[in-house]
């Protein structure tokens, strides 16, 4: 709790009233691995900040699952569309692995931003800086070669090389497992 607190506060100052409202809703839980968090068909209710851990979203597109992204320790985590819609979802959003999240439901996401207006600014700063984000990730993975988008991945998400399953990452790249690993063993080469 104390990191997504420090977290706020580094993006603006927080009322007394509006960290003990936030110590009063926020929740935490324990997720093991290939757990969901959401099913496509369900409403995202909550949003979740990840204390430890990796969690992947993804549709199906006909029998394949297509990774849209991987948020880690520190990140925030919502179905965008099904949470501030409160509207069925066409994502999931499962564990990659074992993690710890805190969350908070969309209504009392509604009152925090009712009552408290810093919550309002620090909310659009986060809004800004995740579509900022997947503004980025969108650019880099629609319009760029396969060794590109897997040098994109190397220079601005690194870690996850490391800990995402092949097969996750080749659907978020939009390449087969096999133009995934001759990327790898080229980049080892050089």
């Amino acid at each position: 709790m104390e990191k997504l607190l420090q977290y706020f506060q580094s993006i603006y100052p927080m009322s007394p009233g509006l960290q003990a409202f936030l110590f009063e809703k926020i929740v935490s839980k324990e997720i093991s691995r290939k757990d969901f968090l959401l099913k496509e068909g369900g409403v995202a209710n909550h949003i979740y900040f990840i204390e430890s851990g990796l969690l992947r979203c993804f549709y199906m597109k006909g029998p394949t699952e297509v990774s849209c992204w991987f948020m880690k320790e520190g990140d925030l985590c919502v179905s965008i569309e099904s949470f501030f819609r409160q509207k069925k979802s066409y994502e999931n959003i499962q564990a990659v692995e074992d993690s710890s999240v805190l969350f908070m439901s969309y209504q009392d996401v509604q009152l925090m931003y009712r009552n408290y207006p810093e919550a309002n600014f620090i909310g659009r700063v986060l809004t800004e800086h995740y579509y900022t984000l997947s503004e980025q990730r969108l650019y880099a993975l629609r319009l760029q070669k396969s060794r590109d988008r897997y040098a994109y991945l190397m220079e601005n998400f690194p870690e996850l090389i490391q800990r995402v399953p092949s097969k996750y990452l080749a659907s978020y790249l939009s390449i087969s497992e096999e133009t995934l690993s001759r990327n790898r063993s080229r980049r080892l080469i050089n």
